[in-house]
């Protein structure tokens, strides 16, 4: 999916009613304009949809993923035989937050400096926990992340930026040895992502174009990735299923604020652990 999609618009949204937004006390330009923010705010952050396969959205109702397996159960008579469905089930995930009421009125009177700080930590966050459980797994929602499943030895990122070109050589050298091709993506952690940027090799090379002829894919700041990880781009290894996507909904108000959240439900699931390195420091 494209960035511009992060969010879905209101008149976009299956099942809009399960997210109240009509009793909310805001104008359809109020809801417009958080929408956007949300959109703004969620699109540089969700680094793990632009190295996944994304499908989707499949809204509300939409509780699990088919992964085309069965298992045996005890069947109702001796003469029969019996198996049941194997389904991995969609976790939801909300983040709260509250916005000031007379801030957006005066947005709507033309105010251009809203102070939506709320909006951007919900944001912040829940991207960061659909990064942590796609690379590093969430137990609880039955998710098995991708470093955490890979067969392969990680490898070390070594002591200087200047360094990661041949650390993540070396890690896609083992993906080709694997059988598994490109191109490939790299998955950074925020402090890692700023010191690739920054860093330069001794011939003057910018490490982050160095890193780009190597994998021949993204380069992504990953917020709640420790350490990176190189994944294959070829597509097929690694699903993401999303029941609603990421979606402003309504709480309550009072005279001062209107609480709101951000909520979403999804899967994720690795059908090749070979196709990724994790890389540590």
């Amino acid at each position: 999916m494209t960035e511009d999609e992060t969010l879905r618009s209101r008149e976009e949204a299956t099942d809009v009613n399960n997210l109240l937004r009509a009793h909310a006390p805001l104008t359809d330009e109020a809801w417009s304009l958080i929408d956007d923010e949300a959109r703004a705010r969620l699109s540089p952050a969700l680094a793990a949809r632009k190295l996944v396969d994304f499908s989707g959205p499949f809204g509300w109702r939409h509780s699990g993923t088919d992964v085309g397996r069965a298992t045996p159960i005890s069947a109702p008579a001796p003469e029969l035989v019996a198996r049941r469905r194997v389904v991995l089930p969609l976790a939801e995930v909300r983040a709260p937050f509250a916005l000031s009421i007379a801030e957006l009125q005066d947005a709507a009177r033309g105010a251009l400096d809203v102070d939506f700080g709320p909006l951007d930590k919900a944001a912040q966050a829940i991207a960061r926990a659909e990064n942590v459980a796609v690379f590093h797994g969430w137990v609880d929602a039955e998710i098995r992340g991708i470093a955490g499943v890979t067969p392969h030895e990680p490898v070390s990122l070594g002591d200087s930026y200047s360094e990661y070109p041949s650390r993540v050589a070396s890690a896609v050298a083992t993906l080709l040895s694997a059988g598994v091709g490109g191109p490939y993506g790299l998955a950074l952690g925020p402090e890692g992502y700023t010191g690739v940027v920054e860093a330069t090799e001794h011939g003057g090379l910018v490490v982050f174009d160095h890193l780009g002829q190597i994998l021949g894919g993204p380069i992504v700041r990953a917020p709640g990735v420790d350490g990176a990880v190189v994944v294959s781009l070829r597509g097929g290894d690694f699903l993401f299923e999303s029941g609603e996507d990421l979606s402003v909904g309504y709480d309550r108000h009072d005279a001062q604020l209107v609480h709101l959240y951000l909520e979403e439900s999804f899967s994720f699931r690795v059908v090749s652990p070979d196709a990724a390195v994790a890389l540590r420091g």
